[in-house]
């Protein structure tokens, strides 16, 4: 990318793109989790790992989570309706969040209605949970 900006001098948007560049991410799986770990960059917090892959003390794969900081065991999880509606995925939900638990993880969940309304409660909690990991801004 840094070729074609050099190319292209003086073309319109380049403020701009070089603006965003930093935040580029192939991560996200899907554009609620770009705009999750926007919210958190924007707030001030430190860029969050995307698809951080979890294992037991056995090497076992337990869950990967769609963003967080690993080393402060502190992840986000962008629920989409089909989280609450369906019945199989809402058991699995729980399992996992169980096994994440037991390995030290805190796990904050959000929705589209509180990226929207409460987004400040969500940077709360998520500031909050890695400040008790031990995070120092």
């Amino acid at each position: 990318m840094q070729a074609v900006i050099a190319e292209h001098t003086g073309a319109r948007g380049l403020v701009r793109l070089r603006a965003v560049l930093p935040l580029i991410d192939g991560g996200a799986e899907s554009p609620q989790e770009t705009w999750t770990r926007l919210v958190l960059i924007d707030a001030g917090l430190p860029k969050p790992q995307t698809q951080i892959r979890v294992f037991d003390d056995y090497g076992d794969f337990v869950a990967r989570i769609d963003l967080g900081y690993e080393q402060l065991r502190v992840g986000v999880e962008y629920d989409g309706p089909q989280h609450w509606t369906d019945p199989a995925q809402r058991a699995r939900d729980i399992e996992r969040s169980t096994a994440l638990l037991d390995l030290g993880w805190t796990i904050i969940r959000v929705t589209s209605e509180l990226l929207w309304y409460r987004r400040g409660t969500f940077v709360g909690r998520v500031d909050a949970a890695m400040r008790a990991a031990g995070w120092r801004p």
